[in-house]
């Protein structure tokens, strides 16, 4: 019988690979798509796209308003997403588009999930190379998320669970991710990894995620489907 994981998908390139690599390795993966009030809407769609088409067993999406609490340029319609060049050199500094604490209250999401299924297993797309400088995808969080898991939790306390924090997309570049996107049959052009696309999923070509984006396809030699044909790759 495979274990179960729960898989948290945004709707993004990183998280449908992350989905898709864990299905590959035997895992049942229970898909978590969490609207916490960002702006990128479309990202709710295509997460429900992606975790059907990749044979997530089940996919649920729940609710945590981050948005009331503002703080954040994908949460506060009073705080615009910055713009650069392709070829631009990137901020200093944490970027506005940081939602606080935004991967600490999605795995604990996860975790009450997966307490309540009895698996083990939390998988999470995030990167710590090509990536926009947030704290929280960084390899010291995720050790401590499996720590608190450990003491926050009865299966935990119980010992009859020994949760795991997987992010195997954690030190690769974007190029990487791209080209494991392709091999594991993602379906990249359905990804949605802008952070202020237009309704119909349009991307705006110049927020941070967008030139990351672009970078990992020109660099993996790959065109981005996600784009128009004239667009840049």
């Amino acid at each position: 019988m495979a274990r179960r994981a729960v898989v948290l998908v945004s709707g993004g390139l990183d998280s449908a690979t992350t989905l898709a690599l864990a299905i590959r390795q035997g895992f049942e993966a229970y898909a978590l798509t969490v609207d916490y009030g960002q702006r990128h809407r479309i990202e709710l769609e295509r997460a429900r796209e992606l975790a059907a088409a990749l044979g997530a067993a089940v996919h649920r999406v729940a609710r945590v308003d981050l948005g009331s609490f503002g703080g954040s340029a994908l949460t506060d319609p009073g705080i615009e997403v910055p713009r650069r060049d392709l070829d631009g050199p990137p901020g200093e500094g944490i970027p506005p588009t940081y939602v606080p604490a935004r991967n600490t209250v999605l795995l604990a999401v996860a975790l009450a999930w997966a307490e309540v299924l009895g698996a083990e297993d939390l998988f999470v797309g995030v990167n710590a190379v090509d990536f926009s400088g947030y704290p929280d995808c960084r390899p010291a969080f995720l050790e401590a998320f499996e720590r608190l898991a450990h003491l926050a939790t009865r299966a935990g306390v119980e010992g009859r669970a020994r949760f795991r924090v997987h992010a195997p997309l954690l030190a690769m570049s974007k190029a990487e991710i791209v080209r494991l996107a392709v091999d594991l049959a993602v379906e990249v052009g359905r990804t949605v990894s802008c952070y202020d696309p237009s309704t119909a999923g349009q991307p705006c070509g110049r927020c941070d995620a967008c030139v990351l984006r672009a970078k990992g396809f020109r660099e993996a030699g790959i065109p981005d489907p996600a784009l128009p044909s004239s667009g840049p790759i």
